[in-house]
Formats: C-alpha cells, structure tokens, sequence
C-alpha cells in the first residue's frame, strides 16, 4: 500500500477547512458569499447560494463577454463542473466515454433555474460551435419560464414543473436536445394562494400586446379576469413584463414557431380567461344552473376563442349526456359540479398548450443524424426544490416527493456506493453515518401500501371522499415513525420528509389525483375551427402524461356517454412512472452535483440568515459530504482502465494493463494521497485534474515531436520535388540545345548550296524608356491575399496609374461547372417565387442595399473605398439565402442569413429572428451584429 501523503484538498476548498463543524461550514459560506463568491466547492460537488441579484455582467449587453468564460466575468466554478462533465463525456477524465447528468438541486427559489442558464451557456460555448441549433437550444430557458414559471411566496420566478434536458453530441458538437418535462401544476391556472401570481404568461400577454391585437383576441382590462385575481403590477413591472413578451415571441420565432401556431395559442389562453369569467347561478324551475347573465358575454367570448359554438360549450358545462339501454339521458350539474367542470377544461387546456410546446421544441431541435450513430449526451436537471407553505396540496406532496428521489441518488452516489466499494477493497476506513431518507420513499412509493397507491385505490371509488381517504392512510401507516395524523378536525396529515415535517392539506387530493375532463369536451374541441386546438385534443396521452400530438387517442364506442370515460391513468401514477423513467437515466449517466442555498427567506440580496442556511446544511448532509470529500476517494477506476488511459505516461510501447503497470504509472509521477487496493485504484477528487497535466504535457510534446517530423518529412519531400524538376528542366535545355544544333547545322547546309547573297539584318536602336527606371512597367505579380479584399492575382496592382482590371467571373467546364450553374438557378428561382414580394419597397424599388446576386470578391471590390461600417446585402450563389458584407477595420465581413422554416430571419449565431430582411436591417443599425457587435451604417448603393 502506498503512503496517503498530503490528504488535504485544494485551497479555497470547503473541504479545506481546518475545523470540521457546522460553525466553521457556515462561516466559511457566509464570508465567501459576502465576498460576493456566488459559487464554491466541496471538491467535485457546487455549491451555490441565491444572491438575490443580477450575477454580474448579465444580459444581452455583454452577451459576447458571457461567450468567454476564462476572461473571468463568468463563475469560474460553474464553468468547471460544465467542463468536468463535457470532457468526462468525451473520455477525457478517466475512464471511457460516458454519458454525463448534472443534477442542480435546492429548496424553492435557490437559484436552480440560474444556474441551468449559466451551465447551458457554458457548455454550448465548450463546443465551439456556430450553428444555429446553440442558439435555439438557448432560447428554449425563456421560453419555457414563462409558460412554466410562476411567482410563489419564496420565490419570484419558481418553476411550476421539472425539467430534465439531454444534450446530444457527436464528435463533441452539439447536433441536437432533447426535453423532458415533469408535473405542470395545472391548478395554479384556476386558483393561486395570497401573494402568488399565475403563469408568467397571461401577464406577459397584457403587457405586450397592442390594443389592436388585444382587439383580435378578445382581451380586455387584466383587472377583470378571476383567473389572474385582477392583480397586474405596477407600470415598471409592466414594462419589464412587455420586454418579457417580446423576448418570448423572438424565442417562439428562433425555435422555429409558425406564425398560425403562436396566433392559435394565444387565442387558446384567450380563452382559458374568458372561460374563468363565467359564472352559474341555481335555475329555479328544474333544481338545474345555468350561466349568470352577467357572465354571458363571457361564454360568448370564450367559445369564440375557443372555435366553438356556444350552445355547445355550455352543455359541457351545466350537464352530462350518457346513453342507457339505447335512450339519451341528460343528468343536470349542481353548482359546484359546474364550477369544477369550467375550471377542469381550463386547466386541460393550459397543460396540453404546455405539452404541445415542450413536443414542438423536441421536433425541431431533434439531431438530424444517423440514427445508426452513436450519440453521447449530457442531461441537466431543473427540477422544482422543496416546498413547505402554509397551505400544502397534492402538488406540494408529488414536488417533495421528487426531492426525496434526487436526496435519495445523491446520497447512493456519494456515500452508500463509495463506502460499499471501501468494504469490499478492505480499505482502512471509519463509516460515516448520514441521514438515509429510504424508509420516506418506501412510505410514498411501496406497493399495494404506498401513499400514491392508497390514493390511486381511492380515486377509483366513485364514492369515496377526502376524508375516507386521510382515514385509510391514518390506519395504514399507525405507528410509522414519518407519517402523522392531522390534529384536530383538520382534514390532512403530516409527513416528517429529509428537508423536515410538512402538514398537507388533503381536500382536493382525489380530484387532482383522477385528473377528470367533462364528458363531450373532447369532441367538441377536435371539432375547433382553431386548428391547433383540434390539434391537442386528437392527441393521445403517455404513461408519462407526456402529449403525443402525432400519436392519435384511440376512440372507444359510446365513450363520451360516461362523465369520467376521458379520465386516463391518475396523476399520481403517471408522475410515479416519469419520476422511475428519470432515475434510470440519471443511474445509468456519471452524476455531477450542485447544491443551491438559499441564503435567507426575504429574498433579500447580500443578508444570510444563519438558521436558515444552517437548515439546508443538516438536511442536504453538507457537513458529511465535506469529511467523506475530504477522507474518502470519489474516483475509483479499475487497474485496467487506468492502466489503458495513463500507460502512456511511462513512454514505452505494450504496457500491461496489471497493478504492476498502475503502480510503475504513479512511481513515474509526484502524486501523493492515493491508495491501491485489491481490484482498483483510490484517488482524490482533484488528482485527476493532476494526471491530466502530465498526459498534456505529453501531448504537447507529442505536438512538437510531430510538427519537426512533419516538417523534415515535407523539406525532404521538398527538396526531392526540386531535384526532379531541375532534373526535368536540365533535361528539357539540353533536348532543346540539341534540337537548335540540329537546326542550325541543317540551315547552314542550304547556305551552302545558295549562292545569292543575303542581307543582313539591320540594328534597332534602343526606344526612349516611358518611365523613369525605377517604375518600370512589369506583369502582374500575384501577392498574399489581402486583408480587405482577400481576392485576386491582382490585389496588389504595382503600377498604380493603370486601371484595376473588371474581375469577371471564372468560366467552369464540365460536372462542377454544371452543379454551380444548376444552384444559381434554382437560387435565383426561390428569389424570384417567394423572396422579391416580401423585399421590394412600396415604390417598386429594391432597398439600396440589395445588390441581388453577386460574388464574394464582387461585393468586396465595392466595399473596398466606403467608409467603415458599410454594408450591402446580397443573395447566395450557393443556397437559398442572403450573405451581409460588412466593410469592418481592415477587412470585410461576412454573416449569413438563415432563413428559417417559419419563415423567419436570423444571422447565423445572433439570438434574435426578424419577421422580415428589412427589419433584420433596422435593428442591427442600432444594436451590433455578434460577436464583434459591428452597427451597420451606411448601405452600399448599387
């Protein structure tokens, strides 16, 4: 066994730390906060507090400076856990290529959502790519905030459900993501508590639209909608809300949203208020309800948004139509019975908006590869934190639940699996305890006596209760140390959770739990004249409750005759199957953690308060994760793997891969810390990070021995190359000399034979020379390409008084000739058939700055005497699209223009769409175009 050495981690570790106990965790967190360090360390695992505040140097402003994280303006420690996980999935870290997840996890409103954002950036700039999918992939945070995001008592900006995104890789390129969302909390869209708001959304939509669009959709004064409790803000909010909308429309635009999809959606959440407005009131001739004639309007409203007939809707409303023994029955609701069915669709039809957007990103940000071809893939999870209100229901329940599932892998991950693989190596080392939150997911999950199964046997009693139900659990789980009955006459009970005892409210739990839609409903919303409502109701439903838009619901004979017939699996179940689909793609991926916090509960920038931070830290087990970061040995690969990866370190060929070679390998370095055991090698976190600087040392080396063996190889292939053709030219001068023998000798012997004398040539005198000697006239000599023009032989003209000759246009022959001219023509095609409209002016004129079809070196020629900023735009020769040439300093540059599948403009890298190349022109004479954000100026006449 080789000596342990220096066990301690690097400085400004929290593992570092020389007094081990909360007193001196929490110090060390609150002075690196206060110092403005939002992120810190404990060894491989991030741990992040919430300040409150804009991180600095964040928004578009700087967006290039974000680009950079090693500048410095970024979180450096974030950046390395995107980098830990992108150069693990590329096999750079140990180990073979392999599948990485980054789970990001935390109570409520403790920067989970941020740190998503940040991470995403990173990594799409470890990529190092320009295409226009990173920007897309971006674009989808906002866009999903605010349909998903909502404000609650802990946290302005809380997301309403989970979200796990795979990034797909090949040859460490991004070439396509993937979306997974969990649990929507669908109620929030009919009832929100005392100082929380609705989905971002409906606000955003006020705020945004003109009157005249207003106008279109039927939308009126906010303060007169139910579902939006009349509260909208004050004018500074609203005007952050209508820079929120216009952002949400240019991510609708650069993730590829049709214009018709984006109309129809607005008009479906038009509808979903409209619906919340209509009221019922007791008719008093048949003991039935019918609508309050102060709500008529409002039914009439919302049917029109909705693309039905009224008469319709208002049947799904008041009554339920079944069929028995061949005779048509209508059974009129009660009061309650119509209040619950209006806010059910409203609900549905939020949820499958959300679904369909979620399914529509997932299309067009889906790889366009082979599928034969292997991906690697990096998931981040944005998961909704632990909730504990003063009012708690079933999607508080299903929230912390999930919380319980991700404490559950962390602390598989980091102490049950490292100290299991100790034992079984019989290392030296002294077992370190932690709160084990099994026994709580037994509670909950176990089958037939879990809580959701208790409850999904409930929900399937047409006459069972609430309180039938808190009558079952209490009498199942009597004597359960994690469970507690209510108290009192309080219709609920008490779970004792890892993050503390939380008291759930137990009414309502049945009805979310069956998830019910009124009967007819269905079939009355296929038949919407709005076509993507039709679209979402024709859809079927996974085990997940994911929407599969392309995927039909079967339909079952007399089914709309039943009132619960649409009802699928409960909500319960189908979160239950999409929590166990999360976990084992999270198990079978290399897991990296970060641990947000949140600093106080005022959500107060720069105030820690220390019982609140010192919370967080007992349930998440922070201080045992620091003794087993700081004792224990994260990275455990096996003699072969490690053998196979660092062999090269001993500079030699054929390197066993045996304990021998593991033990030869680390001789040969000045590691310190590690221990060998009986199948594998034990190190610290950090010396993976070291033996990477000794195999890049190597490769740097390996780089050097390379380029001087290229170089000899390509002088001496040189040199040879110039040996044959001075042997070649030698041979060439002497055939001609012999051929000029030859021919002298034989005109010399028809001299002979001529008598008549001949004259001789007379002498030309020397002409005047035109210029002085030092400029005399030469040939075109052809230079190094320029820096502006980058074109021609003829760049550097040497005689300055001579025109610069017309460059025309080289003339191809054969199969490449034809395929450039069969491209310029089907170019020119598109042009003409779908792009002259949308360009000309109102005058009938072209835009000055349109040059139509030319090159390259065309447009620089005419660039090459204007005034910086410049600029002409000019149609491809190869694709379908424009190219903008940019007289910049010293040179000209060259942005595509993209033109998306909604119709849309963008150039290519830039994070915003246009709905036309004109206004893709004004905007960018305001705001420079990324990443050297040049303004563009004055157009190039033509």
């Amino acid at each position: 066994m080789v000596s342990l050495g220096d066990r301690r981690p690097p400085p400004g570790d929290l593992a570092s730390l020389s007094e081990l106990d909360e007193a001196s965790l929490l110090g060390g967190l609150r002075e690196r906060f206060l110092g403005q360090q939002v992120y810190t360390d404990i060894g491989d695992i991030l741990v992040a507090m919430n300040p409150f505040q804009p991180l600095p140097l964040y928004g578009r402003e700087v967006s290039e400076r974000y680009r950079h994280p090693q500048t410095g303006t970024l979180p450096p420690h974030i950046f390395a856990v995107a980098s830990r996980a992108y150069h693990a999935m590329q096999g750079h870290r140990g180990g073979g290529p392999q599948n990485q997840c980054i789970v990001i996890s935390g109570e409520s409103g403790a920067g989970k959502t941020e740190s998503t954002k940040l991470l995403l950036q990173h990594i799409m700039y470890l990529c190092k790519g320009n295409s226009q999918l990173e920007q897309q992939i971006l674009q989808v945070n906002p866009l999903l905030e605010a349909f998903g995001n909502a404000q609650t008592v802990m946290n302005d900006n809380s997301s309403r459900f989970g979200k796990y995104i795979q990034l797909r890789f090949q040859k460490n390129t991004v070439r396509g993501a993937k979306l997974s969302e969990y649990l929507l909390e669908k109620s929030r869209v009919v009832q929100q508590d005392t100082g929380e708001r609705n989905f971002h959304i409906f606000y955003y939509m006020f705020a945004g639209l003109s009157s005249e669009e207003k106008e279109i959709y039927g939308l009126l004064d906010p303060s007169l909608y139910r579902y939006i409790s009349g509260r909208f803000g004050t004018q500074d909010v609203a005007q952050r809300w209508k820079q929120k909308y216009q952002e949400v429309c240019n991510a609708l635009d650069m993730v590829g949203f049709q214009e018709q999809e984006q109309v129809d959606m607005q008009a479906i959440l038009a509808g979903v208020l409209s619906l919340g407005n209509v009221t019922f009131e007791p008719e008093e001739r048949n003991g039935s309800v019918k609508v309050s004639e102060a709500s008529r309007g409002w039914l009439k409203a919302a049917a029109g948004q909705f693309g039905v007939q009224e008469d319709e809707l208002l049947k799904c409303l008041i009554c339920t139509m079944s069929v028995t023994r061949g005779e048509q029955i209508q059974r009129f609701h009660t009061q309650q019975q119509a209040e619950d069915a209006r806010d059910s669709i409203a609900k549905v039809a939020y949820g499958r908006v959300f679904g369909w957007i979620v399914c529509k990103i997932n299309e067009l940000l889906a790889e366009n590869v082979d599928p034969e071809v292997e991906l690697s893939e990096i998931g981040i999870l944005d998961i909704f934190g632990f909730e504990n209100f003063a009012v708690n229901r079933f999607e508080q329940l299903c929230i912390n639940l999930a919380n319980e599932q991700l404490q559950h892998f962390f602390n598989h991950h980091i102490f049950q699996m490292e100290q299991a693989a100790y034992k079984e190596e019989e290392l030296p080392w002294e077992t370190i305890t932690f709160n084990n939150n099994e026994p709580i997911l037994n509670l909950l999950l176990a089958k037939p006596l879990g809580l959701l199964s208790l409850l999904d046997e409930q929900s399937a009693f047409p006459q069972a209760t609430d309180k039938t139900f808190v009558d079952k659990l209490n009498s199942s789980f009597k004597g359960n140390s994690h469970f507690q009955p209510g108290r009192g006459r309080v219709l609920g009970f008490s779970i004792i959770h890892y993050a503390g005892k939380v008291q759930y409210a137990a009414g309502g739990f049945l009805e979310k739990n069956r998830d019910t839609l009124p009967a007819n409903v269905r079939g009355l919303f296929i038949n919407s004249i709005t076509p993507l409502l039709s679209l979402l109701f024709k859809a079927t439903i996974s085990r997940t409750g994911t929407l599969m838009p392309h995927v039909k619901a079967k339909v079952i004979p007399g089914a709309d005759d039943k009132f619960n017939s649409t009802r699928k699996q409960s909500a319960g179940a189908q979160f239950r199957h999409s929590l166990m689909m999360l976990m084992e793609r999270m198990y079978s991926a290399n897991p990296h953690f970060v641990r947000c916090i949140k600093p106080n509960s005022q959500k107060e920038p720069g105030v820690v308060d220390n019982q609140v931070v010192l919370q967080q830290l007992r349930y998440n087990g922070l201080l045992e994760t620091i003794r087993i970061r700081r004792d224990g040995f994260s990275w455990r690969p096996s003699f072969e793997e490690f053998a196979e990866r660092y062999g090269i370190l001993l500079i030699k060929p054929g390197v066993s891969l045996t304990k021998e070679s593991c033990l030869e390998i680390l001789q040969s370095t000045e590691l310190t810390g590690w221990i060998c055991g009986k199948s594998r090698l034990f190190f610290k976190y950090w010396h993976q990070e070291q033996l990477a600087k000794y195999v890049e040392r190597l490769e740097r080396a390996a780089v050097v021995i390379q380029k001087v063996f290229r170089g000899f190889r390509c002088k001496k292939s040189y040199l040879k190359l110039v040996a044959e053709l001075r042997a070649q030219a030698q041979q060439l001068q002497e055939e001609a000399e012999r051929e000029r023998s030859r021919q002298l000798a034989m005109e010399a012997e028809a001299q002979k034979r001529i008598s008549l004398p001949v004259p001789m040539p007379r002498k030309r005198r020397p002409q005047p020379c035109p210029h002085p000697p030092d400029k005399l006239s030469q040939p075109p000599v052809p230079r190094p390409r320029s820096k502006l023009t980058e074109s021609t032989p003829f760049d550097n003209f040497l005689d300055p008084s001579v025109p610069r000759p017309v460059l025309g246009r080289d003339e191809q022959t054969g199969e490449e000739g034809k395929m450039r001219k069969c491209k310029r023509g089907a170019t020119l095609r598109w042009f003409k058939e779908t792009q002259a409209k949308k360009v000309i002016q109102d005058d009938g004129a072209f835009p000055s700055w349109l040059h139509g079809m030319i090159s390259r070196r065309e447009a620089e020629n005419l660039l090459i005497d204007k005034p910086l900023g410049c600029f002409l735009v000019r149609i491809s020769q190869s694709r379908p699209g424009y190219t903008l040439t940019y007289r910049g300093e010293g040179r000209c540059r060259h942005y595509m223009i993209e033109m998306q599948p909604n119709a849309r403009y963008v150039i290519l890298g830039e994070d915003r769409a246009h709905a036309s190349l004109t206004e893709l022109v004004r905007y960018h004479q305001t705001v420079g175009i990324q990443p050297f954000m040049e303004i563009l100026t004055v157009p190039c006449g033509q």
